[in-house]
């Protein structure tokens, strides 16, 4: 118990003093979301990644998924690294940092409002940001309390009060050059303690492959194909016993991140052009480890059965499953363990409250209440909602309506269904119109809360993938079918992407003549 509250105490006092050093870097609206936009590569690739993976992948997704697919649900980690990372960042990384600075966007609904000519977008956007992030950010929470509970016995509620604290700490002091320095800490942490603990599970089982051949023997009683039920050696499987389910959940845990507003805001703030090349491969590379190393892990969920992860109806606690598996590494561990899943859970949460705080004051409040807003009462009410924020996501986690993984499939997809698809077409498209933003709005929003009263699709996860599917059909269809939005004005925002780059010929590849 020593050796894990001094890696906590320690764990805290860095953080907190990260948040204190960067206070001198947000003194300005812009410094405090965006750093200024002077953030080099491996900080904003390593925040992209934590952001991305909190404990709702490690204790939520891991547990779930890897109990429900086997080792099949690593093709999920592998399409967080590939399509949620890799492609993300080529397809949207320079091209968002461009006509972010050309519009001087500073949020993805800033953003709607200034490319599309629509301040209603723009409120609208802002007003779909703060609700749905609400869910994520208790899941995050929900998650972290029950590693927590597991290793120190502590009150499921007190838990959630000192992360709360802690997390509010830094992000109010230091803005997002704080969220950034910390996330790229708390990667490095994330990288090696998901490879110790993968290798202490493992060898717990007598081995990779005698852990293999364990896993090969348990039926697959309970997947969604009838026809499979009760075959042996499919959770060891390379497609598992359920693939089509399967990649429902990769597709919204992958393209889901192209229209997250916390993971876009990370392009937003990156240095320059060059530094986006050099922050695709670092954040493939940390995915890759990371989240294929988490749902690698998961897939031996089945190994861990005991009563402990069941509820008293019978049903299984998909949440319980990943601290059941670490119940019984050594002390060492399980304090390593703590440490890696509070960074991952920390980054996350200082970037989701962060991005909820600021489109509210900036593409809420101001553009709607008080549209004469000084800079420096923009920076307090920031700081404010940040600790409404905060507060509001720790009371709905008190008491979550579901599980871990429903409250982030609910939140990712009626975020991602509302706005990845107006996003990426509009950094490409000339022609995408105001009405079909709205259309995607609509269609994704109405698709995700519809599901949750009418269960029109049985999984929320598959729900928020189809809702995101819908967007990047609706899009283009609305706006071939509607007026085209001002010629000259777009012409303009898109000359962005053809300035001229004068360089020193010692800098140029091109040879003389």
């Amino acid at each position: 118990m020593f050796l894990k509250i001094l890696l906590l105490l320690i764990f805290f006092s860095v953080m907190i003093g990260v948040g204190i050093y960067s206070r001198q870097k947000a003194g300005s609206v812009t410094d405090y979301v965006l750093g200024g936009r002077e953030v080099g590569p491996w900080i904003t690739a390593f925040a992209y990644g934590t952001s991305y993976f909190s404990s709702v992948v490690f204790v939520g997704y891991a547990g779930q998924f890897g109990w429900k697919y086997g080792l099949s649900s690593t093709w999920i980690g592998l399409g967080n690294a590939f399509i949620g990372s890799l492609l993300a960042w080529l397809i949207l990384g320079r091209r968002t940092r461009v006509m972010t600075q050309k519009l001087d966007s500073r949020t993805m609904p800033d953003f709607f409002g200034k490319r599309f000519q629509s301040k209603a977008l723009q409120i609208a956007g802002s007003t779909i940001a703060f609700i749905f992030l609400i869910p994520y950010t208790s899941s995050i929470y929900n998650g972290l309390s029950r590693l927590f509970g597991m290793a120190f016995d502590i009150p499921y509620s007190v838990c959630l009060l000192v992360m709360a604290v802690l997390t509010g700490v830094y992000v109010i002091v230091g803005g997002y050059m704080a969220t950034a320095l910390n996330d790229f800490i708390q990667g490095i942490i994330m990288l090696f303690g998901i490879c110790a603990v993968i290798l202490a599970v493992l060898n717990g089982h007598g081995g990779f492959q005698n852990a293999i051949h364990e896993l090969s023997l348990i039926p697959a009683d309970d997947v969604a194909v009838p026809a499979l039920q009760g075959s042996q050696g499919l959770l060891a499987s390379f497609f598992g016993p359920d693939p089509v389910n399967l990649l429902g959940v990769i597709i919204l845990t992958s393209l889901g991140t192209w229209g997250l507003p916390q993971m876009v805001h990370k392009f937003y703030a990156i240095r320059d052009e060059k530094a986006v090349q050099t922050g695709t491969i670092v954040s493939t590379f940390f995915a890759v480890i990371v989240a294929g190393g988490c749902y690698f892990l998961g897939g031996f969920g089945r190994l861990f059965d005991s009563p402990a992860i069941y509820k008293a109806d019978g049903t299984i606690a998909y949440d319980s499953i990943v601290p059941q598996m670490l119940s019984t590494l050594p002390d060492i561990l399980i304090g390593i363990v703590i440490v890696l899943v509070l960074s991952a859970s920390m980054s996350t949460l200082s970037s989701l409250v962060l991005t909820s705080s600021s489109t509210l004051t900036l593409d809420f409040l101001k553009e709607t209440f008080v549209k004469d807003m000084s800079e420096k009462t923009q920076l307090v009410v920031m700081r404010v909602l940040v600790a409404f924020f905060i507060i509001l996501s720790v009371v709905i986690a008190l008491n979550p309506p579901t599980f871990i993984a429903q409250l982030m499939g609910i939140s990712w997809g009626a975020l991602a269904g509302a706005f990845l698809a107006p996003f990426m077409y509009g950094l490409y498209s000339k022609r995408i119109s105001k009405a079909s933003v709205w259309a995607c709005y609509i269609s994704g929003v109405g698709i995700t809360v519809s599901n949750m009263f009418l269960h029109f699709i049985k999984s929320p996860i598959n729900a928020g993938a189809a809702a995101m599917i819908a967007g990047l059909i609706i899009v283009p269809v609305v706006s071939f079918l509607t007026p085209a939005p001002d010629r000259d004005y777009v012409d303009e925002v898109f000359s962005c992407y053809e300035q001229t780059v004068t360089v020193r010929r010692i800098h140029s590849l091109e040879e003389e003549a």
